[in-house]
């Protein structure tokens, strides 16, 4: 089988060590590094939207530099904890009921792009009402940096030869270390890396830029949620599924799949209730 996949030509996985450096018992890792890239990076971005006058109604941001900067320690615990609950019970729920404790274990591995999503708006949300800022827009700032974080952990992933894509005979396939089958692959997290996040971004950018959509509250959020939707469930074709659940139906239809259609369905509601900015009043 193995011979009837290998493509003419193969682009040698490089093997990086997913410890970048260790210090007795500390280790740090590509993948611990690619959060704290992501939510710092994430961080300064949604400064320099509030900061740009020209992307709000009336030339105000929803939020303070001051909020946003408060706001970062509420994105980390929703991120994690929403992350890891998601993963619990959306991937292995019968596995963390025999255990609680590993449920506490996050450096053993187990996050969910999904269940971190819900964490980060159930914290803006709380947020947003204890401040008094608009909800929408700020959903609509912290979405269009988002798409920084999912490139540096699609990366993580690659670098931890995880999550790796079904077989191929395609002249850039690879093959994992971590696969017991030593078959020709779908590098799928470089294709995840692309996908939601230089592409993605680069469509909020255009919106939030060029469009001028922050002025209608929700249409970018909307686009975010809408967008990703669809780029996880094209991958989701050429990416092995998690493998203590495998195919949920007829040998395609996947976890994430299932778990990102509704964020399409929600996502294209919100950009098409979003409403248009009111016009200002002219002086007489």
């Amino acid at each position: 089988m193995l011979d009837a996949l290998r493509p003419l030509a193969l682009i040698p996985y490089p093997d990086i060590d997913p410890i970048i450096f260790s210090l007795g018992p500390l280790s740090v890792r590509w993948y611990g590094l690619a959060y704290i890239a992501s939510l710092l990076l994430g961080w300064v971005y949604v400064k320099r939207l509030v900061r740009t006058e020209r992307l709000w109604p009336h030339g105000r941001g929803p939020m303070t530099i001051a909020q946003v900067d408060d706001f970062l320690l509420w994105a980390v615990v929703g991120v994690v904890l929403g992350g890891r609950l998601g993963y619990v019970l959306f991937y292995e729920p019968m596995r963390y009921l025999s255990d609680p404790a590993a449920i506490l274990q996050i450096w053993s591995g187990g996050m969910s792009f999904h269940g971190g999503a819900l964490g980060t708006i159930l914290a803006m949300i709380l947020y947003s009402r204890r401040h008094g800022i608009p909800t929408w827009s700020m959903l609509d700032t912290v979405a269009a940096a988002v798409p920084i974080g999912l490139f540096f952990g699609r990366i993580a992933n690659f670098i931890n030869a995880e999550l790796w894509g079904a077989p191929t005979n395609l002249p850039w396939a690879m093959i994992f270390p971590t696969d017991p089958e030593g078959l020709p692959r779908h590098p799928s997290q470089l294709y995840e890396a692309a996908l939601e996040g230089i592409v993605l971004f680069l469509i909020l950018r255009w919106l939030t830029h060029s469009r001028l959509m922050l002025k209608r509250p929700k249409f970018v959020g909307g686009a975010f949620v809408a967008g990703y939707g669809i780029c996880r469930i094209l991958v989701e074709f050429v990416r092995v599924p998690d493998a203590q659940l495998g195919y949920l139906l007829g040998g395609w239809l996947t976890m994430g799949m299932v778990l990102s259609l509704p964020m399409v369905i929600a996502g294209t509601w919100a950009m098409v209730t979003a409403k248009r900015p009111e016009a200002r009043p002219v002086p007489a």
